[in-house]
């Protein structure tokens, strides 16, 4: 019995990722999953609808960044910081005027569309290297649109290449994924409608960022699972395994964002508050962060269990439900270990730039350990890790005992 299963168990890894066409389920098993799933998606739908901001109007920032413009750099010459239209007349003894480049900039877009301005930019090292024919981005501040001195270049126009490696990406998933790829990149589409419209508004409308969060999750995980990969039993399973991960990531931040009195207050987020002019719960918006960002490996992990417990069950009906959930949970100890070093990896990538800092803060390793930056990274990576372990015997004696109470005709069908 037990070759058996492990052969199983390799049959069900194999097909782990394929998610084909579930069998249908049987009345007993769609009525219990109705009213499992109905209560928590009305749920949702209330709170999402609570929580939203109607009526109130978008806040604004207090900082005034200016409008943005379009232009391109038709020359750049490095030299001294000089105004526009002054000349350097030789070297001025005593002087420790840093470089500077001086770039003519062709405007595409804006109040001064078709005319050019010349801009003097500090060369550091903390600016971007602006050269000839760069397409760039400049702030305006609403003065005269010929005056140099109404405009600041900032950025580099990045819209061609990221729009072509989104339809590069869009182009991959189709082709491999055909009409399922299509109906992922639907869902895609449809989750980032979520944070736009959603989960964006209701936080700045003074809303709990972690209860958003979680609504929002909650809206993206119905739409997400069930438009990738249908509206079955199996998908439901998953469902249910995602809830009760994504309810333990969100305790476990809690309690130890608490217990190392972590505030969420990194740079970005003091940007922000500085910029709405109001505070905000800085704690609750690194709670949010976390509930959204171990999401999408959730889904992952929760419908890969599933999927292999089906196609367990399909290759032999005769498995009882503990027998299903021993050999799904070898096939997930596969899974897990790389998902949970895909999340480790993600956020450490991410806090690449902190983590170099503070190597070269001359502190030991202990206080670099248990700075603020890092230290809601470690809670963040360590918390969604957890929940990702614990997805794996959540989601498979979920999908085992709803699988066992099949009939075997129905498993095979």
């Amino acid at each position: 019995m037990a070759k058996t299963h492990r052969r199983d168990a390799d049959a069900g890894h194999g097909h782990g990722h394929a998610h084909g066409p579930a069998a249908p389920a049987s009345r007993r098993v769609r009525l219990l999953l109705i009213w499992l799933l109905a209560p928590l998606a009305l749920a949702t739908v209330v709170a999402a609808f609570v929580l939203y901001p109607w009526g109130t109007a978008k806040p604004t920032s207090t900082y005034q960044s200016g409008t943005p413009v379009h232009g391109t750099i038709t020359t750049a010459i490095s030299g001294p910081c000089l105004a526009p239209g002054q000349v350097h007349v030789g070297d001025q003894p005593g002087t420790t005027e840093k470089p500077c480049l001086t770039v003519n900039v062709a405007l595409t877009d804006g109040p001064a569309a078709g005319s050019a301005v010349q801009l003097i930019v500090p060369i550091e090292p903390s600016t971007p290297r602006f050269a000839a024919r760069d397409d760039v981005v400049l702030s305006y501040n609403g003065g005269d649109a010929h005056d140099p001195s109404s405009y600041q270049l900032v950025d580099f126009q990045r819209g061609l290449p990221l729009a072509v490696l989104a339809g590069l990406f869009a182009i991959a998933v189709v082709v491999l994924g055909r009409w399922q790829g299509l109906a992922a990149l639907g869902a895609l589409v449809l989750s980032f409608v979520v944070l736009v419209l959603f989960v964006l508004p209701a936080i700045l409308g003074g809303q709990n960022p972690l209860l958003v969060a979680i609504v929002g999750a909650g809206i993206i995980m119905f739409i997400a699972l069930y438009l990738t990969h249908g509206l079955s039993a199996r998908t439901s399973v998953a469902v249910l395994g995602t809830i009760v991960s994504l309810a333990l990531i969100g305790v476990l931040s809690v309690i130890f964002s608490a217990a190392a009195s972590l505030t969420g207050l990194d740079d970005s987020t003091s940007t922000l508050i500085g910029s709405l002019g109001h505070g905000i719960d800085a704690r609750g918006l690194l709670l949010a962060g976390i509930v959204i960002g171990a999401l999408g490996v959730l889904d992952d992990v929760t419908v890969t269990q599933t999927s292999a417990v089906w196609e367990l069950r399909r290759a032999n009906p005769a498995l009882n439900w503990r027998e299903l959930y021993s050999a799904g949970l070898r096939i997930g100890r596969d899974h897990v270990g790389s998902a949970v070093n895909t999340l480790v990896m993600a956020y450490a990538g991410a806090a690449l730039p902190v983590m170099l800092y503070s190597s070269i803060s001359g502190v030991g390793l202990g206080a670099i350990l248990g700075s603020q930056d890092i230290a809601q990274e470690i809670v963040r990576t360590l918390a969604g890790s957890v929940g990702i372990v614990a997805a794996v015997p959540v989601t498979t004696v979920l999908a085992a005992l709803i699988a066992g109470q099949q009939k075997p005709q129905a498993s095979q069908q």
